[in-house]
């Protein structure tokens, strides 16, 4: 049987506390350790230099959603660099 554990948490955030969660990852990404803790549920990861990143964006008539999602493989071999950057304008 295969060793899963699962970590979620969901809640209404103002823009500069998700802002100040996202800069955690980006230092949690490049320190290679991201520990996600709440209400006594935990989990620890440690992402390495191959990163799958995927971006999904919708909108709708009174909502918009983006969904990033990151991945990789618990293992240092990962597949070869995509060759087509998503391109990210502010």
């Amino acid at each position: 049987m295969a060793f899963e554990e699962k970590f979620e948490f969901e809640s209404l955030q103002d823009s500069q506390t998700i802002k100040d969660f996202l800069e955690s990852l980006i230092q949690g990404i490049e320190n290679k350790k991201i520990q996600l803790s709440t209400n006594g549920d935990e989990i620890l990861l440690q992402p390495n230099n191959m990163l799958k990143f995927q971006v999904k964006a919708r909108r709708k008539k009174d909502t918009s959603k983006l969904v990033l999602k990151i991945s990789w493989k618990n293992s240092d071999k990962g597949d070869p660099l995509d060759k087509d950057p998503i391109v990210i304008n502010t």
